[in-house]
């Protein structure tokens, strides 16, 4: 499988096939669950398993100048952050659209380890070797490493299992904003937050991984959805502007010198509106069919007007069926919508069932104040 636009997903056994049943797209390699995801989930609230983030890609920058580099090409400062600072970051197009969001960690006075959705790497990559010209940096892919994710340290979550020593942990208090940072919304309910511990691959895929040590994908994505946390692979396409998926929480800093996108940054945030809003859908479950991304969004019942598309969905173990959808700036914070479920084909069409949902809004319009009077001649 592989993105026009980014590059290659690559191929990872997953660390127990035991019940496994594997993801599709962006998540194909590893598990979405072990054949029971509503108690994965469970035991991953409770800091009790952990999730196979393999497919996840690793990137380091090191250097004399990699943080001050790195401070010049993202839109987030890295220099003067101690070992062991983590961050989010983003790399904007000249016109400020989103085109990488990474992790980022420092693991040394010279290095920083980059955390990235799968078939993400490459791109960046691209990108980073383009920009590099005078500065002393290297970058090298680490594939030698593999993510797990957890509410926790992966070792505090097993402190039973000789996990060996982590290279990297990542973790920010989300949704605290960042130095730097600007809310677009209200803070999600009861936050459960998400840290990523990276440890050599070769060490972790030969330990004996237990069935109640490990969750799916699918609680991983829960747990995402119901935090308001976009994902490149899912929430980014190529119209998006930081502002629309409340990056600025976390991932721009707005007081930073000049980066590639800032003008468009900046306007937006003091003078308008982001042209459309990340929303968190909490769907009827009544029908029993699940939700997928791409899913039309339509305001106004199934005959009414497409205001946008599903781009994330999942069974939440307390909040039922939720979603996360980028809906035009214009529909309603109250509005009601309904959501298509594609069914099979029958007589050469494709049947579409619409499912209810209510909206929990992650990004509002922000109010700029009153605006100055404007001289008349």
């Amino acid at each position: 499988m592989s993105d026009p636009v980014s590059g290659p997903v690559r191929e990872i056994r997953p660390l127990s096939l035991r019940g496994a049943v594997l993801g599709e797209g962006p998540d194909a390699s590893v598990p979405a669950h072990y054949g029971a995801p509503l108690r994965e989930q469970r035991r991953l609230l409770e800091r009790e398993a952990v999730v196979d983030l393999g497919q996840l890609e690793l990137l380091e920058v090191s250097g004399a100048d990699a943080r001050s580099w790195m401070t010049t090409v993202s839109t987030q400062v890295l220099t003067g952050t101690p070992v062991g600072a983590s961050s989010s970051l983003a790399v904007l197009s000249p016109q400020g659209r989103v085109e990488h969001l990474a992790a980022a960690v420092v693991i040394g006075e010279e290095s920083l380890l980059l955390v990235l959705d799968a078939g993400a790497r490459a791109g960046l990559r691209r990108y980073l070797e383009m920009m590099r010209f005078a500065a002393r940096v290297e970058i090298l892919d680490r594939d030698d490493l593999r993510v797990l994710g957890a509410l926790a340290p992966a070792a505090e979550v097993l402190a039973d299992l000789d996990l060996p020593e982590p290279v990297a942990v990542w973790s920010e208090p989300w949704p605290e904003v960042a130095p730097g940072g600007v809310a677009y919304g209200p803070a999600p309910e009861d936050p459960a937050g998400q840290v990523l511990s990276v440890f050599p691959a070769a060490a972790l895929e030969a330990l004996p991984w237990q069935e109640r040590q490990l969750a799916g994908m699918s609680s991983w994505e829960a747990v995402r959805i119901a935090d308001h946390r976009a994902r490149q692979a899912r929430e980014v396409d190529d119209r998006t502007i930081p502002h629309e998926l409340d990056l600025l929480r976390t991932s721009v800093h707005t007081a930073k010198g000049c980066y590639r996108g800032q003008e468009t940054v900046a306007k937006v945030l003091n003078l308008g509106q982001p042209p459309r809003r990340l929303v968190m859908l909490h769907l009827d479950g009544s029908q029993d069919v699940p939700v997928a991304p791409g899913g039309e969004v339509r305001l106004g019942g199934a005959d009414g007007k497409v205001v946008g598309a599903v781009t994330s969905a999942a069974l939440h173990a307390d909040l039922g069926p939720i979603a996360l959808a980028v809906v035009r700036r214009a529909v309603p914070l109250d509005a009601a919508l309904s959501v298509q479920v594609l069914l099979g084909e029958a007589d050469g069409e494709t049947g579409a069932l619409w499912i209810d949902a209510s909206q929990e809004p992650v990004v509002v319009p922000r109010d700029h104040g009153e605006r100055p009077t404007t001289a008349k001649l």
